[in-house]
């Protein structure tokens, strides 16, 4: 996973989204039980939506899951 990805869940967390992880049989998604900052919900419609599909579940991979270990 390259560094780019990192870069953009991480800007994305410090801008106050909410996001997690879901990893489900090889199956990544997100959910959130609150609503992004106005912020963040801007950047994810901006640099997230419009990513390839691996490369948003590279980025989505970076967020903090709801998966127990």
């Amino acid at each position: 996973m390259d560094n780019r990805t990192k870069d953009i869940a991480d800007e994305y967390m410090r801008l106050g989204g909410h996001r997690r992880a879901v990893v489900d049989d090889n199956i990544v998604s997100t959910r959130s039980w609150e609503a992004d900052t106005p912020e963040a919900a801007a950047f994810w419609k901006a640099r997230v939506e419009t990513l390839d599909t691996d490369s948003r579940r590279q980025v989505e991979l970076f967020l903090p899951t709801i998966n127990a270990k």
